[in-house]
């Protein structure tokens, strides 16, 4: 246990194979966005809150628009994605097991505030606003931590599998809330996870530690060393934020997220002509999330993150385009399908980017670097609002399903000319 030493004592000397210390570390972080992870079962919530005849059984004035429904979810991302810079800052300086401990603490009392305040002024500040300063700080944890114990060549898939909690969480947790709000009430829902939240964030950030100085991760063998993307040059984030290369992350995490968020944020109302149980996608869209992004990150650590990033990225961009004619032949297999592929995508950005981060920029400063390149993610928070808007106008997602796919295509273009910054010194 940390308990806020940021370093794990006794591991300073180079290893063959990532030792126990550092497994229980990436465990943990899988366990903490297992938790922070809930923001992608928001649609479930957003079902029974833009449900008239729901709301006014449970004592609210009546219901809720989509538009309005989305709120909550988007100021969340757009907090976390702030908060990831300060967030980044706090584990770089006092160490992984500080952020988490914080986080854990805002996001226990952030669902609690909405659970009992039975209002939506409450849900904003619980849920918006509780819930994005933790997940800002305690995501910013886990994957600098991993980082510092895997060697160049497993950046891709341990990362992944440290975020892949995140991504995992609806699987779990839609049908949880789901039962939760159709046998007590949706405010209890909020309630039961705050505090379920607060003793495992609590518990499980006090196992994340970095490994001492002189400690020398796994290496690859030589064959495999030319394909490692890592650079042996670390970066301060005002030099990074000095080189054109940086921009062009944030731009591509923003394209890549925004068509991810679309389906994550409106999924179960997607399916609902077809699929009254619209919890059974937001469930299967966590699992192929989280598998998405070990998936990626292991193919990404051997074709390169450029190659997988647009392989990604051409994927999603079909699937957008033909989801109109899938939801209007009424194909549920075809519709479950296309979302469950977006639903991958989008989870391979969110291992994919803070690879990216580590190669060009190092792994030294890597907590407020990906924080600042995380600005991107909070950029795509966007589209949940547009597809919203749309919805309430035309009666259909139709027209945002081709923007988002449109912007993908003009992600494959940036992903295309960007390449890893050369520091001129190192030079």
């Amino acid at each position: 246990m940390a308990l806020f030493n940021p370093y794990a004592k006794g591991f300073n000397q180079p290893v063959d194979a990532i030792p126990g210390r550092g497994w229980s570390v990436i465990l943990a972080g899988t366990t903490i966005n297992l938790c922070l992870g809930v923001l992608y079962a928001w649609s479930v919530w957003l079902k029974y809150l833009t449900d008239d005849a729901y709301m006014k059984a449970h004592g609210w004035a009546g219901a809720l628009t989509s538009e309005q429904a989305s709120n909550p979810k988007s100021l969340c991302i757009l907090i976390f994605a702030l908060l990831m810079v300060p967030g980044g800052k706090i584990q770089d300086k006092y160490g992984p097991s500080v952020a988490g401990t914080v986080g854990a603490v805002f996001m226990g009392l952030g669902l609690i505030i909405a659970g009992t305040s039975h209002s939506y002024a409450g849900i904003l500040w619980g849920f918006g606003v509780g819930g994005g300063i933790a997940m800002g700080i305690a995501y910013a944890a886990p994957v600098p931590a991993t980082r510092r114990w895997v060697g160049p060549h497993q950046v891709g898939v341990m990362i992944g599998l440290t975020v892949a909690g995140y991504g995992g969480a609806a699987f779990y947790v839609a049908p949880l809330i789901k039962w939760l709000i159709v046998s007590y009430s949706l405010s209890f829902s909020f309630l039961v996870l705050g505090i379920a939240y607060f003793i495992v964030i609590g518990i499980a950030a006090q196992i994340l530690a970095w490994p001492e100085e002189g400690y020398v991760p796994p290496q690859p063998v030589e064959a495999a060393a030319k394909k490692a993307a890592a650079t042996a040059v670390d970066w301060t984030p005002g030099e990074m934020a000095g080189t054109w290369q940086f921009y062009m992350l944030i731009l591509m995490f923003m394209l890549n997220t925004q068509a991810g968020l679309l389906i994550i944020g409106h999924a179960a109302k997607i399916v609902k002509p077809f699929l009254s149980s619209g919890f059974i996608l937001v469930a299967a869209g966590g699992f192929v999330n989280a598998i998405g992004r070990v998936g990626t990150g292991k193919y990404s650590d051997i074709i390169g993150r450029d190659k997988a990033y647009m392989i990604n990225a051409g994927v999603a961009a079909l699937c957008m385009f033909s989801l109109p004619f899938m939801i209007a032949a009424k194909s549920l297999f075809m519709t479950f399908t296309a979302c469950m592929l977006a639903y991958w995508v989008y989870g391979g950005g969110l291992a994919l980017m803070p690879s990216y981060t580590a190669d060009f920029y190092g792994p030294k400063n890597l907590g407020m670097n990906y924080g600042l390149v995380f600005l991107g993610w909070g950029g795509g928070a966007f589209m949940p609002k547009l597809a919203g808007k749309i919805r309430d106008a035309t009666g259909s997602y139709d027209m945002a399903f081709y923007i988002a796919g449109g912007l993908l295509v003009l992600a494959i273009v940036i992903a295309l000319i960007t390449k890893k910054p050369v520091k001129a010194a190192a030079a």
